[in-house]
Parts: C-alpha cells; sequence; structure tokens
C-alpha cells in the first residue's frame, strides 16, 4: 500500500515532536534539577562523593541558603541585598521601557509619517553594535552626571537596550487590534488618547505582559552594565553581580554557589510560570501580519 508524503510526514512528526520535546526538556531541567542538588547537600558530603546525585535525609540542609541570603554583617554573602537591588532595577526598566515603548509602537503601527517602514528595521539595527561599544561612552556621560555609582542610572541605561526591541514587538501587536474600535470610540466622543487609554491597552495586555517579562529578564540577569556601573559600591550590587563574586571565590564552597545560582534562577521562573498564558498570547499575536 503506497503511502502519500502528508500522510507519511503526519506519522513521523507524530513520532519525532515527543521526542524532540521530552530531549529539550532533558537539555533544560537535567542542569538546573543537579544545580538544586548540589545546592541542599553540605559540602563534606560533596567531596566524599562528587558524582552522587542523590541527596540522603541526613545530608539534606538548606544552611548554604541562610549563608548565602544572610547579610555580609552577619558572615553571609548579602543576596538578600542583591535580590531588593535587582528587583526594583528590573522593575523600574520595565515601568520606563514600557512608558516608552507603547506611544513609540502606537505611532509606528497607526501613524503615517515618512519612513514609517524603516523604523522597525533602524529599531533592530541598534543590536548591530556590541554592548562594549557603548559601555565607556555611556559611563562617562553617566560619571559626569553623578550616576556612576546609581540604581536609577543602570536602569535608565537598561531602557536605552530595550526599548527598540521593545517597540518592535509590541507593533506586532498593536497591528493586528482593528482600527474600527478606536473609529468606534472616537465616534463616542473619545480624543486619540483616551482611546489608546480606554481601548487599545486593555487589549494589547498579552503583548504588554510579554515585552514587560522580557525586559524584566534582559534587566535581571544583565552583567557586563550592572559590573561597570556598581562595582565600587557593593551595597549597591545586582545579584548577577553578587553570584559572579561567589564563582571568583576561592574560599566559597561550590554548594553556597549552586545556592546563589537557584536564588538567581527561580524568581524569573516563578514569574514566567505565572505569566505563562499571557506571555505565550503575547508573542505569538501579530504573527501573521506583523
Amino acid at each position: 500500500m503506497r503511502v502519500s508524503r502528508a500522510r507519511f510526514e503526519e506519522r513521523l512528526f507524530a513520532v519525532v515532536r515527543p521526542l524532540v520535546v521530552v530531549v529539550l526538556a532533558l537539555i533544560t531541567l537535567v542542569p538546573f534539577l543537579y544545580m538544586l542538588l548540589l545546592s541542599v547537600k553540605p559540602i563534606d558530603a560533596l567531596l566524599l562523593d562528587p558524582g552522587s546525585l542523590w541527596v540522603s535525609a541526613e545530608d539534606f540542609t538548606v544552611s548554604t541558603y541562610r549563608d548565602v541570603l544572610r547579610s555580609t554583617d552577619a558572615g553571609g554573602q548579602g543576596f538578600l541585598r542583591f535580590l531588593l537591588n535587582s528587583a526594583l532595577v528590573s522593575l523600574g526598566t520595565v515601568a520606563l521601557t514600557l512608558l516608552a515603548s507603547v506611544p513609540g509602537a502606537y505611532a509606528v503601527s497607526r501613524l503615517r509619517f515618512f519612513g514609517r517602514r524603516q523604523v522597525s528595521a533602524l529599531f533592530l539595527a541598534v543590536y548591530l553594535f556590541p554592548a562594549t561599544l557603548l559601555a565607556v561612552p555611556l559611563f562617562v556621560i553617566f560619571a559626569r552626571l553623578g550616576l556612576s555609582s546609581s540604581l536609577v542610572g543602570l536602569a535608565v541605561v537598561y531602557v536605552a537596550q530595550t526599548v527598540p526591541v521593545s517597540v518592535y514587538m509590541l507593533k506586532n501587536y498593536l497591528v493586528t487590534v482593528p482600527v474600527s474600535v478606536e473609529e468606534a470610540a472616537a465616534l463616542d466622543g473619545c480624543t486619540r488618547l483616551r482611546a489608546v487609554r480606554k481601548v487599545v491597552l486593555p487589549l494589547a495586555v498579552p503583548s504588554l505582559m510579554a515585552t514587560g517579562l522580557y525586559v524584566f529578564m534582559i534587566a535581571w540577569n544583565e552583567f557586563l552594565f550592572a559590573l561597570l556601573f556598581l562595582a565600587a559600591d557593593p551595597e549597591r550590587w545586582t545579584v548577577s553581580l553578587g553570584l559572579a563574586q561567589l564563582a571568583d571565590g576561592v574560599e566559597v564552597p561550590k554548594t553556597v554557589l549552586m545556592a546563589g545560582s537557584v536564588v538567581l534562577t527561580v524568581p524569573v521562573v516563578l514569574l514566567f510560570f505565572a505569566a505563562e498564558r499571557l506571555l505565550t498570547e503575547g508573542l505569538t499575536g501579530g504573527a501573521d501580519k506583523g
């Protein structure tokens, strides 16, 4: 019996798809699981059996997390302060980025002006320049402004990095919002600004959530500019700088380093799963017209 090409591809994908999903899941989860197991194992047990993945009830400990989160004055690594600094910078970056990106994305998707089609490409062209080219000029400028060791200055730098891609992401979603809803709002007496605030933005919540989460992850994990701007003031370090300090410390047990890595990773993972549905809608919205 001859099988058509479409039927063959359907059967092949039915077999290959689950295998690919399983392989990708293993690649993603196994390193995190290993890191998590090491973080709850005392250093003595790790040195006795470095290859063991099992943590017995006798060996299980959370002292590594206490050491990581405890303040440096109390003999810990001060990660609680680093987490707070990272949260302030990341949330501030998200707020400022969306505040700047929403009007820009709306203008590109709705307004007619010369060079409108080239604007999106110009936004993405910013990423052709490596961050190292911008690091020194930005540091000099912010040092003269008195913001070289400031969380506010770091957030502004992140905003400059995230606005272009945020405008691009939001634009692809806003073009799928029918113009008729704004026209209906105008007939009801709404100005353009009010129509955007009352009609367009509520419809764009999935895209706003997806863009905000993307920006949050960039700001949370960024290292180069955080090192450049905050290295001289440990009290303002972000969690990525704190983790780099643990990795470079010879006297720091690797179990404590793993605990710090878990502390860095878990907030973003939890935030991702909390916003998974809106993230999926926001990333796929506009795919047919973007």
